[in-house]
């Protein structure tokens, strides 16, 4: 079995995330909206660092409960700062309760998350030739979007790694096995 270059093979939770996630088209909002925290928390560190953590995250966080996490307070943050199973760093928690009120306004205006971010792609998934860039036109656009709406850490980088692991971007190696359609084939 091939997988993409930049799999970690000696690490399972890396195998068992591209396996059976990362490029795998989700719909469904709380797994988009876990997925845009934690890829806002990877900004100037690795993804295997957040994936390392990401049962960490998901404990702190309230299972990523956008409800909950939009109402966090200051004694929530400073209890944020203290947990060394997550990436403590204050102006990224403070991101991520403003990104959690504007992904609810944006679910209350598109009826979810999912209807938003599909439609910049017409709910296609774009087969991505160029396996080597960090950011396109899409995610520029997208980026753009979500920065207008008031949301932090979604610069166009961060987002093309998000619709990477969202399935949006079929960006899977040519010789990956995962190739067509982000499934064994």
């Amino acid at each position: 079995m091939n997988r993409c270059r930049w799999v970690n093979l000696k690490n399972p939770n890396y195998i068992k995330y591209h396996d059976e996630e990362w490029g795998i088209p989700s719909y469904e909002d709380h797994h988009l909206f876990e997925m845009l925290i934690l890829e806002s928390f990877q900004a100037g560190l690795s993804w295997e660092c957040i994936l390392n953590k990401r049962k960490a995250f998901e404990e702190a966080f309230d299972h990523f409960d956008a409800q909950k996490i939009s109402k966090y307070e200051a004694n929530k943050i400073e209890e944020l700062m203290q947990n060394k199973g997550i990436v403590r760093n204050r102006r990224k928690i403070e991101a991520s309760i403003q990104n959690a009120k504007i992904f609810l306004s944006i679910q209350q205006e598109f009826g979810s998350f999912s209807n938003y971010i599909w439609s910049f792609t017409e709910g296609k998934v774009i087969e991505n030739e160029n396996h080597f860039q960090s950011s396109n036109a899409l995610s520029d656009k997208i980026s753009d979007d979500l920065s207008s709406r008031g949301m932090k850490f979604v610069g166009s980088v961060i987002i093309y790694s998000y619709i990477q692991a969202i399935g949006l971007l079929n960006d899977h190696e040519d010789s990956c096995s995962f190739r067509k359609g982000g499934e064994l084939c």
